[in-house]
């Protein structure tokens, strides 16, 4: 099988590997269209502590193409449409057992980010790749792979989202109107919330309100906690997600906050510096400020469903398609500011749908 194979940051080649045999619990998945996420670039960059050679790519979607012995072929067989849920998650920690198997105590310590004896990465980036049967979900429905392959990120941010618990008719702030943003707003809108975007790009200003946010401004051009207030009679955004990197705007979001309201850092904050916080504000007005890091599970099933339903739809989002032997296209377009959702189609033309 063919592999977009990593053997150092920056040196991607295009490598025939052996095609994987599925063990008696396992899938083998065809992989039709694969996602790059920033993390793939940070970790192209060199911005990430992983071992090589390594595999990158955890936004695959694909077909069924042979299942294990002990794969129930009522419920899983070759031909279905799917995606993986990306967490290696042991299920017996802590965190597994209470229903953050997205903070798995293992998935850290697996072959996915350090392999002594071979590869590691996701593996995305492929041919074909294995899944435990147990982590696949079919889509009924939808026939784009490119849209699939958007499970991933959508799934992310509605794991954000239900951090918050937003009500009807509250107030939102979505920092940035990138790829992550706008599926923020796409989301947010049909929760009933009323949207405003920060984001100083003017293009992706109008993307958020063509996608139904309320109001959309450019933080560089005024004061954006000031603005967010005056947008909000004064009290602030009952809830606030940051989907940018800068430290200066993680501290600026908590001061979105509408007393009692809750701050989502979404995005990793890079460079990795410590953000000031006012906490006699966060006493004082029971400001709630976390993070939200991957989907869980049911995040991860609530994604397909969104998509395969057409309750949302990503392919806005959908910025350009490349194939695998085009890999230096593909990630130098990922790193342009204005780009959004980069993808690899290693199968056959309904990837670019």
């Amino acid at each position: 099988m063919k592999t977009l194979l990593m053997y150092e940051p920056g040196h991607v080649e295009l490598t025939d590997l052996p095609t994987p045999e599925p063990a008696a619990s396992e899938v083998l998945i065809k992989i039709v269209a694969s996602g790059i996420c920033t993390n793939d670039v940070r970790d192209y960059l060199g911005d990430c502590n992983y071992s090589y050679p390594r595999i990158g790519g955890h936004e695959f979607a694909g077909v069924i193409e042979r299942i294990g012995s002990a794969v129930d072929p009522k419920r899983f067989r070759p031909g279905q449409s799917v995606v993986k849920y990306i967490i290696e998650d042991c299920k017996v920690c802590h965190y597994c057992r209470t229903g953050h198997e997205n903070i798995c105590e293992e998935h850290p310590r697996s072959k996915i980010f350090h392999a002594t004896d071979g590869i590691s990465g996701y593996c995305g980036f492929a041919e074909y790749v294995l899944a435990q049967a147990d982590d696949i979900m079919v889509f009924e429905h939808e026939r784009s792979f490119a849209k699939m392959a958007m499970t991933e990120p959508v799934a992310c941010c509605i794991n954000s989202i239900e951090q918050t618990n937003v009500k009807f008719g509250q107030d939102v702030v979505v920092i940035g109107g990138g790829t992550m943003g706008l599926l923020h707003v796409m989301l947010l809108v049909r929760r009933g919330a009323r949207v405003i975007v920060s984001e100083p790009q003017p293009a992706r200003r109008e993307l958020a309100r063509k996608f139904g946010a309320a109001a959309a401004f450019d933080p560089t051009a005024c004061d954006a906690v000031a603005r967010v207030r005056e947008l909000t009679d004064g009290r602030g955004a009952d809830a606030v997600y940051n989907t940018a990197a800068h430290p200066a705007v993680a501290a600026q979001a908590v001061k979105m906050c509408a007393p009692c309201g809750t701050c989502v850092m979404f995005s990793s904050i890079h460079p990795r510096e410590d953000v000031p916080i006012d906490a006699s504000a966060l006493h004082s007005f029971q400001i709630t400020v976390t993070g939200a890091v991957s989907p869980t599970i049911s995040a991860y099933y609530e994604a397909v469903q969104v998509i395969d339903k057409g309750i949302i739809d990503p392919s806005p989002l959908i910025d350009s398609t490349f194939k695998p032997t085009e890999f230096d296209q593909a990630i130098a377009r990922a790193q342009e500011p204005d780009s959004y959702k980069v993808i690899l189609a290693f199968g056959d033309e309904e990837a670019r749908s």
